[in-house]
């Protein structure tokens, strides 16, 4: 039913008070929001639970929806600093050391990360692998460009920079993200040629 309409006509629909619109605008957005938030928390139920949050805040929200960017940057903008709140009220586990369940499960961990290593080897892991070891500002304007799919104006609108600098930050990410690929996955780049 809303499949042909473009997101500024849901969104004029739904505040019109057709409000079974929205839910074609979470169909299309739903994997964007949940990759985002699974990014910057790095944990697969917080980012759910806060995908969600997100959804609800964008539909509360949606009047302050003015269309001078895509939805999808407004979008991300509620999924930034609903992440950021989320982190900084959650506390971090601490655990002292002569617990023998912590040397357990830090084996256990170090087990499945080498179990893990050897299963992901497709690009898009190895990929996603370096940008995890990028400094945050890089890994964010790098999900942005290449992930979120957001032109350099819309970075930089999210980034709160001029466009230049926004262009300036992708370039050198890239430069630190093939530096990172080729210092920790040289032989999986090798492999790439």
């Amino acid at each position: 039913m809303y499949a042909g309409l473009n997101d500024n006509e849901v969104i004029t629909q739904v505040l019109g008070g057709d409000h079974q619109a929205f839910a074609g605008l979470v169909n299309k957005y739903q994997n964007y929001v949940f990759t985002l938030a699974l990014r910057m928390l790095k944990n697969r139920e917080d980012a759910e639970e806060i995908a969600q949050d997100v959804f609800v805040k964008a539909y509360k929200a949606l009047a302050d929806f003015r269309g001078e960017s895509r939805f999808s940057t407004w979008l991300y903008t509620i999924v930034n600093t609903t992440c950021l709140t989320f982190l900084r009220k959650k506390r971090p586990e601490i655990h002292t050391l002569d617990n023998e369940q912590v040397f357990e499960r830090a084996s256990n961990i170090d087990a499945g990360m080498r179990a893990d290593q050897v299963e992901q080897k497709s690009r898009q892991s190895m990929v996603n692998q370096a940008i995890a070891l990028l400094a945050p500002d890089d890994a964010e304007v790098i999900t942005l460009f290449y992930k979120a799919e957001q032109s350099l104006d819309e970075i930089a609108r999210i980034l709160r920079v001029e466009p230049n600098t926004a262009k300036v930050r992708l370039h050198r990410a890239r430069a630190r993200l093939k530096e990172k690929m080729e210092t920790h996955f040289a032989a999986e780049v090798k492999d790439l040629y």
